[in-house]
Parts: C-alpha cells; structure tokens; sequence
C-alpha cells in the first residue's frame, strides 16, 4: 500500500478527515449509493512505496468506488473515514475543489514528473457525468505541459473526454490503461458488478487508439484457480490486440487485510472449492510467492508474442496499475 501525503497543504489545520467525511452533506443517491461532497486540502499526494511504484505521484478525484470489484485493494481507503470495507462501494466520496488545488500543486512539481490519475479509485466513477471533477482535473493538464501521466480506468466514460485527452498528449506524454481482468461476461458480472461489460472496455480502447492515443489493457488482478488459465489470459490478450491495444501486461492478486475477508466471501460463495486454497496461500501473506509471480510472468510474456502485444515501458518510463 503506497503511503501519500498532502504535497502542497495549503489550507489551515482542519478537523481530521473521518470528522469531515462525517459532515459532509448528502449530494444525491442511486444504485444503493451515497454520493457526498469531501472538503480536501490537496489533490496531489506524493508516493512513497516499498513496492517500487514507477510514479511519483498520485491523483485520485473520489474516495470509494461505485464497481464493487470484489478484489479492490483500495478498501483501506475508507478507513481513514472511520467506515468499514463494505461502505467502500456504497458511499461515494468526490472532491471539492480539485481544479483549484491541482493548478497550485503543479507549479512545485520538477519538469517531467511522472502523475498517475486513478491509482485507488476509478476517476470515472458514474458520478463523474454529473460532477466532472475528472473532466476539471484534465482541463488543467490541457493549459500545462511536460509531464508523464498515466491514466486508469475501467470506465467507457472516458470516451467523453477523448478530444480533451487527445490535446493533453500534445503536450504531454500520456499513457491509457483499461484494467480487463477476464472477457468472460459472467464472470466479470460477479467479480466487478457495477464496471462496465469487458466488451465494452475493450470497443472504448479500441476508439482511443484509433483517434492516436497510446492506450493498453491491464489484464489485472490475475486470481488463482479463477483467472490465471493461460486460456484466460490469453483470451484477454487477444481481444486487446484485436482493439489495436499499444501494451499488455498483468500481475497476480494481493489481498491487504481489508480486502481479504471482501474477496474470501465472493470465493465462498462462487467458488467453494477454492476456499481452502485462498485461505492457506493468502492467510499470512498479501503476495503471492515468487515462484508463482515468475509463472504469470512467463504466460504474459507468451501472449504477448503470440499477439504481437508491446510492453508498458518500450515507448515511456511509466507503470500504471490500480
């Protein structure tokens, strides 16, 4: 879990943040969802990571996330809310005042920062039609120029915004991810509930790629005994190259403990004889061994030469994963 913290406080001490979430007046509701306003005093964090994440810094316009992935390693989100896992999909927090923030952060970022925008939550959460905190925070990057931003999403909102993303790219260097774990409709119907259909990302990356833009698929989190079939990767792979994708990459499941018992329960219920297996390789580990991570790696390594797919680094530094 990568540690962020305010870059650029530029608002006096305030109450604690669960105290502000708390207060926040109910905006509207839908889908069984709560969406309310959250008074933020930065919308650029500074990364620091044991994991070695390749960017420095990070953008996320919400808190929570309306696709319920049963996976979601950003559930720990919510705990500096004072609210459980469970509310993570349910109470939808967007942030006021993003533009303003981000034009004061950038003039301390050194040329040729690298900014990931939707490191622990969708920056197109369904809200995003109406708020367009999203569409505020790219507005900026179209009047400033040579970062590296990395964007991900599962969301086919993103085509609303694609003549603004293309004028972003001129002036800096920017990458698209479609996170698709599976192209198995049903499946992704119990493992993501809300996110749109694969098919859907897929046609949506597709329309990027054809208006210029450098856009792949993340075929992540690959889940043991559910996903990782190089038939199912392979599957994903070749419909990303069949959308005319730039890159494909994937990596292995980590459950944090405040996704554990959220995806052990979804494995209970649709994979029963997967439980044990789940609760001994993850019970006192959030990784998988390195033996296993070698084996994921070697699959992606095949398909992506069987589908003549590139790799995330070739044509830029950044990595992005959510």
């Amino acid at each position: 879990m990568a540690n962020t913290g305010p870059l650029f406080p530029i608002f006096p001490a305030q109450a604690p943040l669960a105290r502000r979430a708390a207060a926040a007046p109910l905006h509207s509701t839908g889908c069984l969802t709560e969406y309310r306003p959250l008074p933020s005093r930065s919308i650029l964090s500074k990364v620091n990571s044991r994991r070695m994440l390749p960017f420095s810094y990070a953008i996320n316009p919400y808190r929570g996330c309306e696709f319920a992935c049963r996976y979601c390693y950003a559930r720990y989100a919510h705990e500096f809310l004072e609210l459980t896992p469970e509310e993570f999909e349910h109470k939808i927090y967007f942030k006021e005042n993003a533009a303003w923030l981000l034009e004061q952060e950038l003039r301390r970022l050194p040329p040729g920062a690298e900014v990931a925008l939707g490191t622990a939550t969708d920056p197109y959460q369904p809200v995003e039609r109406r708020q367009r905190v999203t569409r505020s925070i790219l507005e900026v990057f179209a009047r400033t120029r040579g970062l590296g931003l990395g964007l991900v999403t599962k969301s086919t909102l993103i085509l609303r915004d694609l003549e603004l993303l293309r004028e972003i790219a001129q002036r800096h260097t920017l990458t698209v991810h479609f996170t698709v774990t599976t192209m198995d409709a049903r499946l992704a119907r119990i493992l993501e509930p809300r996110a749109p259909r694969p098919d859907l990302r897929m046609a949506a990356l597709a329309q990027l790629r054809a208006a210029g833009m450098r856009a792949g698929v993340l075929c992540s989190p690959v889940m043991p005994g559910i996903t990782d079939a190089r038939s199912s990767i392979a599957r994903v792979a070749k419909a990303a190259a069949g959308a005319g994708a730039c890159f494909f990459a994937a990596g292995a499941l980590f459950l944090k403990p405040c996704s554990l018992p959220t995806f052990l329960s979804f494995v209970r219920e649709h994979f029963p004889g997967l439980a044990a297996s789940y609760e001994s390789r993850y019970g006192n580990s959030a990784f998988v061994s390195q033996e296993y991570r070698r084996r994921i790696a070697d699959v992606v390594d095949s398909v992506c030469r069987e589908y003549r797919l590139g790799k995330r680094h070739e044509s830029m530094p950044m990595d992005r994963s959510r």
